[in-house]
């Protein structure tokens, strides 16, 4: 079954760039910025991979991110990731990076930006995989550093074509951010943003009416509210959901109490993203035999679940 859902051809829209960062790579970055490494090798930071909520993910993630200075670390990021889609016949990405983890340790928007979509355009000429890349903002930091960073991006506004909003969900709802996302809707920028993963289902209300998103970001604990669930069904919204990532980060204790393919049976538009891969275990491939193996997934919802995340692209 592995063999069949790695040849679906499928998209991702909900993976995090610094999030693919593997402890291979890691390491030879740190290596080459000359930068210590609380770890002392590849099994010790894997091993370091066992957490209790996002919070504790976070924390680690900002600091494996940190060994990312360069606008060729950036690139060789970008193509790391760009290769497991060709692998796993992902033909079209929309990554989400963070530019507030870079700039708040002195590494220029630019840098950032332009290693990133350098290695983009040459997967599309060399790979033939297309994209659209979604510049996030940081939920923890306010809405004028969120402001801050969209008048930064502004200059380079053809390289993207959407903000969205991550990092930690719990006491940062979407209202908090509902001026600076009107700015960049203004600017022509579309928007997604993470709601409803350990945040109530008021957050994926807040986040459709005052964010105005085209999409959710996880989005799974809308299944609480009936009200929400038919809104969601009726105006066909995409859910961007990452299962291996719901496991690792406790929102559903085991894959079998997932609700990913309930809400696929009662018509949302549900689509099978990594999230975080190198930190939860897998890329899309893995989420969708992972979904497969523990909640008994058919080939026909397989090939739903795929064709949702193509009519569910942005661009």
């Amino acid at each position: 079954m592995y063999d069949w859902l790695n040849a679906l051809p499928k998209a991702e829209l909900h993976l995090h760039l610094e999030g693919s960062l593997e402890p291979e790579l890691l390491f030879a970055l740190a290596e080459r910025n000359k930068i210590a490494l609380p770890w002392p090798d590849v099994g010790a930071l894997r091993g370091a991979y066992a957490f209790n909520n996002l919070q504790e993910f976070l924390d680690l993630y900002y600091r494996g991110a940190d060994v990312l200075r360069s606008e060729q670390d950036f690139y060789d990021l970008t193509w790391a990731y760009l290769l497991k889609c060709q692998a796993q016949n992902v033909i079209h990405t929309e990554p989400f990076f963070d530019p507030q983890t870079h700039t708040e340790r002195g590494i220029p928007f630019e840098v950032v930006l332009r290693g990133i979509k350098q290695a983009l355009v040459d997967g599309e000429k060399q790979l033939g995989i297309s994209h659209a890349l979604i510049l996030s903002f940081l939920r923890h930091l306010s809405e004028e550093q969120a402001f801050d960073t969209l008048q930064q991006a502004l200059p380079f506004r053809d390289a993207f074509v959407a903000v969205g909003l991550d990092s930690s969900e719990l006491g940062h709802p979407p209202s908090k951010f509902q001026r600076v996302f009107a700015k960049a809707r203004s600017e022509g920028l579309l928007c997604v943003a993470h709601a409803g993963e350990e945040g109530p289902p008021e957050y994926i209300w807040q986040a459709l009416d005052l964010l105005k998103v085209q999409r959710i970001d996880h989005g799974v604990r809308a299944i609480e509210d009936e009200r929400l669930m038919q809104r969601i069904i009726d105006e066909q919204i995409p859910l961007t959901v990452c299962p291996l990532s719901n496991i690792k980060l406790r929102v559903f204790a085991d894959m079998r109490q997932h609700n990913i393919l309930e809400m696929l049976e009662r018509g949302v538009k549900v689509t099978v993203n990594s999230d975080d891969p190198a930190y939860f275990g897998g890329y899309v491939s893995e989420n969708f035999a992972a979904l497969h193996e523990g909640l008994g997934m058919t080939q026909e919802q397989a090939g739903r679940l795929a064709q949702n995340s193509l009519e569910a692209r942005l661009a």
